[in-house]
């Protein structure tokens, strides 16, 4: 089901009224209108796009899925893509809601591509800010942005806090190997995902602001740089998480490595002591006639040969930390 909005200099007129009804108040001036559609196909836009006269390739776009974040400027129109993200926190796993925009000066048109986009948190958005509304479609195009910058924000603060919980695993004293592998791994992916959708937002709002797309007025031009920085903020916060769960999982190599020298240097001089009495009495198990042999005396010497050199190998591993 569509969902429409009309304000008209700046109060809110009319609210979900027929989506064939758009072209009706678009003349009108001081009008913005914004209309919402959720799995569209391609003959669904067919109607608006003839009514708001979008370009062919926007409308393609729009309909399929896989899109890279971006802004489109066409004739009448400009074309958005862009993704809001949440955070599996069991799973460490990050999942993304497409969403196509097409931005005219007295129409805001949004496709979402699943369900899973919070249309409403928008729509709050928008209501929490009315005394905005005066600036037309640029008000509409903020809290749209807004919102999905702000959850991208969101997003790389959680998975911050998730990597510094696996840094505290890798360096317990009993650590878990497979879950930290397998909860480094998911985070990584993750981080990758969330790259590839946050970075071109920085090309995204640097076209949006710029003075010749006409929809960002002085006084809304705070605001936007406002979404800018959490943009920038947000880039550059993933770009030093990336390196630093890769460092983290470099760690946790290393610490493993260190535990099995560790363990093969005691498992080594244990075996050298054992070596002693087992040299000494396979010496004596020759068929060859030696001092003491048959003799009492003899086995009390050739034991206490062992424990001596046993002893003394004991006391000189510990004094190196072999042992």
């Amino acid at each position: 089901m569509a969902r429409t909005r009309l304000y008209r200099n700046g109060v809110l007129i009319a609210e979900n009224f027929p989506a064939e009804d758009v072209s009706d108040y678009l003349p009108e001036p001081d009008t913005a209108v914004w209309l919402d559609l959720c799995f569209p196909t391609a003959a669904d836009l067919a109607t608006i796009s003839e009514e708001l006269d979008l370009h062919e390739l926007a409308v393609e776009d729009a309909v399929g899925e896989h899109q890279r974040a971006k802004l489109d400027r066409y004739d009448t129109h400009s074309f958005l893509t862009a993704y809001a993200v949440r955070l599996d926190t069991e799973t460490g796993s990050l999942e993304t809601s497409e969403l196509a925009a097409f931005v005219t000066d007295r129409a805001l048109v949004t496709v979402r591509k699943d369900e899973h986009f919070d249309i409403e948190a928008v729509v709050a958005r928008w209501d929490s800010a009315a005394d905005l509304a005066k600036n037309g479609v640029g008000y509409l195009l903020h809290g749209l942005l807004d919102y999905i910058v702000d959850g991208q924000f969101d997003v790389v603060q959680a998975l911050d806090e998730e990597i510094e919980t696996l840094e505290d695993q890798v360096l317990a004293e009993e650590v878990h190997h497979k879950e930290v592998q397998l909860r480094s791994l998911h985070l990584r992916r993750s981080l990758v995902t969330l790259r590839r959708v946050v970075l071109p937002m920085r090309e995204v709002m640097n076209a949006v602001m710029r003075p010749d797309f006409r929809l960002v007025t002085d006084e809304l031009m705070p605001y936007y740089e406002d979404v800018r920085d959490h943009v920038l903020r947000t880039a550059e916060w993933t770009e030093s998480l990336r390196d630093l769960v890769t460092t983290v999982r470099e760690t946790q190599l290393n610490l493993q490595g260190n535990r099995l020298n560790m363990i093969m240097k005691k498992v080594t001089g244990w075996a050298a002591i054992i070596a002693v009495p087992t040299a000494i009495t396979g010496f004596y198990g020759q068929n060859v006639p030696y001092p003491g042999t048959g003799e009492p005396w003899g086995f009390w010497v050739s034991t206490g040969v062992m424990l001596t050199l046993s002893a003394g190998l004991f006391v000189l591993f510990r004094r190196r930390d072999w042992l």
